[in-house]
């Protein structure tokens, strides 16, 4: 019955739609809004003169057109506090480094850097060492250890190569010279300094280890040494041995020219190895070399020293003041046992015959003494090792930044049976110019 009267309402709602037509329907429906039309910005009331960026509004003169009227209005004459703008107008900074204006940032420092060696009794290297193990005093005083660093370092390495060598010993030295490259890995970098009477620099800088110039800067450094001989001055041999009507055969050694005298006693000439100018030559080239590489030089000589004109004192303080440390490989007479114990003994006013293993001593470096080629060549890789595979102490001094006096330095290992490498003390420099 429900879903009959349903039916029938839909019916007549439909019989009537139909009845009253479009029209009807139209005015029927609810209108519909149009919408917004868009409108023009409002004027800026309160602005007179032009827009600036950074300067503001009606702060510039509206610029006259040809027929002498203004394009834009004139600026107001209204007083700032009516206007509520503020006038004060910003000027941008300069932007100078310290090197144009003239002053030196500097950074006062106490840390000191250690590098440490430690071997067994069989001379073989100790790794796995911690921190604990170490112990650091400076002028008597245990100091803390703040930084603990036990990674290879990529070495900065100076070679410097003697040229006053006997030339049997010297032609040694010159087929040795193509096994350095091999001791070494890309990540070092090379110069090359030889010395006989004064310093050279063969390579001109550093270049990398690996690079196919080292090479050909080690060929330039090869030399034929100089010659083996027995000078005599006194007995029946000296003056002039051989004679030829009345004079000697060899002018060069007739008394009263270069090498005699009047008295008929020859001057032996002195002979000339500039040691300490070598190695300061290239203690300079290395203190310009970055942080967080090894300062090493590497000496391959005898050990003479005689006519260079820096002091062994002052090459000393410069190496010990720029954390760099002296190794070497020790040829000819300083290499033997016994010649070689004996050339450490230095008699006052005369040469020294063996000066180099000071250098190593107060510097922390390491020497070897070898007599054959296969030595030589052996010793090169040896050494690089040592000096590469270190471990780093870092510890803050007690003492004044201020202060540069020579401070000593004592490093001990907590356990027995070991030797322990370091250097024995350094001058500060404190201050780091950045």
């Amino acid at each position: 019955m429900k879903l009959r009267l349903t039916a029938m309402a839909l019916v007549a709602v439909l019989s009537i739609n139909l009845h009253l037509g479009p029209a009807a329907l139209a005015q029927q429906q609810t209108p519909v809004p149009d919408a917004p039309a868009p409108q023009p910005p409002k004027p800026l009331t309160d602005v007179n003169g032009p827009i600036t960026p950074g300067l503001g509004a009606g702060t510039e003169q509206a610029t006259p057109n040809s027929s002498g009227s203004s394009d834009q209005p004139a600026p107001s004459s209204q007083a700032p506090s009516a206007q509520g703008k503020d006038n004060f107008q910003p000027t941008p900074p300069e932007f100078l480094n310290a090197a144009d204006t003239g002053t030196k940032i500097t950074l006062n420092v106490t840390y000191v850097e250690v590098p440490v060696t430690v071997k067994d009794p069989k001379g073989k290297l100790v790794a796995g060492l911690t921190w604990r193990d170490f112990k650091v005093f400076e002028n008597n005083t245990r100091e803390p250890i703040r930084v603990f660093n036990v990674d290879a370092y990529p070495l900065s390495i100076a070679f410097v190569v003697d040229q006053s060598l006997t030339s049997d010993v010297m032609e040694k030295v010159n087929s040795s010279l193509d096994a350095i490259q091999g001791a070494l890995t890309p990540y070092d970098e090379v110069a090359v300094f030889s010395y006989n009477n004064g310093a050279q620099n063969r390579s001109g800088g550093f270049t990398g280890a690996q690079s196919a110039r080292v090479p050909y800067v080690l060929a330039m450094t090869k030399s034929a040494g100089s010659e083996i001989e027995s000078p005599v001055n006194s007995g029946p041999l000296a003056g002039c041995p051989i004679r030829v009507n009345g004079n000697c055969a060899d002018p060069t050694i007739q008394p009263g020219f270069s090498a005699g005298s009047g008295s008929g006693v020859i001057t032996i000439p002195k002979e000339i190895h500039t040691l300490n100018d070598a190695i300061l030559a290239a203690a300079k080239e290395l203190s310009s070399r970055p942080k967080g590489r090894r300062r090493v030089i590497y000496v391959i000589s005898d050990g003479k020293e005689n006519g260079s004109k820096a002091s062994y004192k002052d090459v000393i303080r410069y190496l010990q003041t720029n954390e760099i440390g002296v190794y070497g490989t020790l040829v000819g007479s300083s290499a033997g046992w016994g010649e070689g114990f004996i050339s450490k003994i230095h008699l006052p006013f005369t040469m020294y015959d063996n000066i180099l293993y000071k250098y190593i001593a107060a510097t922390g470096g390491q020497a070897d003494s070898e007599r054959n080629l296969n030595g030589i060549e052996k010793s090169y890789a040896e050494i690089a090792k040592e000096a590469r595979n270190q471990y780093t102490l870092v510890y803050a001094s007690h003492e004044s930044v201020y202060d540069s006096k020579y401070r000593k330095i004592d490093v001990r290992v907590d356990r027995p049976g070991l030797e322990v490498v370091a250097k024995p003390g350094y001058y500060p420099s404190a201050q780091m110019s950045r």
